[in-house]
């Protein structure tokens, strides 16, 4: 056991942790939306910020009101919408405005807490408006590199608690069962491999916490779900107490302020990787584990 804790602290001490300032990413206000991107995305790109492991796509978006994202088009991305505050409707392209029904897969209208999760696949089109008449939208849009191409499109979406959120980290999505070889029964059943979540087709485990001043949370790489041993985490701070919010990771000297994300990598999946809340307001983690 000794040995096991002593490798495991060796390894972790040498993760390599390599800060993505805010004032770093992309950024483009167009009235109707103000982004920020972490990765190189529309006519924004950075050679050093083009992919995490499977991660591709992370941008922070805020949508004034009556306004968003018309029907378009994706194929061959693992989509997913993380709600901050505001409100965010979706609605399937054959669906007709005035026809919604109650919430499903072909409309739904999320709010803080709602995760929407899209598998492009083969080719699926969408919009996403904030129809409300004057709050903000602001949520993360985040991409992920599917195992393979050519999936059946899909939607899923789940709320997740805030009251768990500040307990600790709260995985959000984790890999399908069964894998990328896994057959046409287990992609209808769509059982993610940890309960609770939403299945990805990638060996990705998603999660969130809310930390309060002065607490730690730790994470453990892998969540005991993924395939690859050798692992890559992404850490965001997000926007959210207009800056009042700082975190340290592993108790190394940096911080980090709202916005800013940080490249864990050179982990593997049974590290633990700590992250503590040293601002004046709680601290809104986002957290992304990928081979």
């Amino acid at each position: 056991m000794n040995t096991i804790k002593s490798v495991m602290s060796k390894a972790l001490s040498h993760a390599k942790i390599i800060p993505h300032r805010s004032a770093t990413r992309g950024h483009s206000d167009h009235g109707w939306l103000n982004t920020y991107h972490s990765f190189s995305f529309a006519d924004w790109f950075n050679p050093n910020f083009t992919h995490f492991g499977s991660l591709r796509v992370l941008n922070e978006d805020r949508v004034g009101p009556n306004s968003g994202f018309p029907t378009h088009p994706h194929r061959d991305f693992e989509i997913f919408s993380y709600i901050i505050s505001g409100e965010l409707t979706h609605r399937d392209s054959m669906l007709k405005k005035g026809d919604e029904g109650a919430q499903s897969d072909k409309f739904y209208r999320m709010h803080r807490g709602d995760v929407q999760f899209t598998t492009g696949g083969t080719g699926i089109a969408h919009s996403e408006q904030n129809e409300h008449n004057k709050d903000t939208a602001h949520f993360l849009q985040i991409w992920a590199i599917p195992w393979k191409r050519g999936l059946t499109p899909r939607y899923h979406t789940l709320h997740f608690d805030d009251e768990k959120k500040r307990l600790g980290f709260v995985p959000i999505l984790s890999p399908l069962k069964g894998g990328p070889d896994a057959t046409h029964q287990q992609e209808q059943a769509a059982e993610p491999t940890i309960d609770g979540t939403i299945p990805i087709h990638a060996d990705f485990v998603m999660s969130a916490g809310i930390i309060a001043p002065q607490k730690k949370f730790e994470w453990v790489v892998g969540a005991n779900a993924t395939e690859n041993p050798k692992r890559k985490v992404y850490i965001h701070l997000a926007m959210t107490k207009g800056g009042k919010a700082r975190i340290r990771l592993n108790g190394r000297e940096e911080t980090y302020n709202e916005g800013d994300g940080a490249f864990i990598d050179d982990v593997r999946a049974g590290d633990k990787l700590s992250v503590e809340s040293v601002g004046e307001a709680e601290a809104e983690v986002v957290l992304l584990d990928t081979a």
